[in-house]
């Protein structure tokens, strides 16, 4: 199970931290990625991180603004978002992924007004 926070209302400029905690004793086992879906508009990848941290991936609209990181020992990966624009807008989903095995959060809500 997947549950993602730190959602909310910011402005343009501002940064915000998500966090999604897993629950589970495999968590350090899967590769972790956030995924956001603005209104209207079909999910995407945002970012990707390895299950040992050591790669990350990043689409290029938010690549050098955020930040994916993971804490195995607390079961939990972050997506720190910098330099928040109106286009960021959308529900952030996290994603654990491991070879066929595929798991989604709930979502979290990133509203930035310009």
């Amino acid at each position: 199970q997947l549950q993602a926070s730190g959602g909310g209302l910011v402005q343009a400029g501002d940064s915000l931290r998500l966090s999604c905690a897993a629950s589970g004793r495999t968590f350090s086992t899967y590769n972790m990625g956030w995924f956001r879906q603005a209104p209207g508009k079909e999910r995407e990848f945002a970012a990707g991180i390895r299950w040992n941290g050591g790669s990350t991936y990043y689409s290029d609209s938010v690549k050098g603004r955020f930040t994916i990181s993971r804490d195995n020992a607390k079961n939990t990966v972050y997506l720190q978002m910098n330099v928040l624009e109106p286009e960021d807008t959308a529900v952030y989903y996290c994603n654990a992924r491991q070879g066929r095995l595929e798991y989604w959060g709930q979502g979290t809500l990133v509203t930035v007004s310009s």
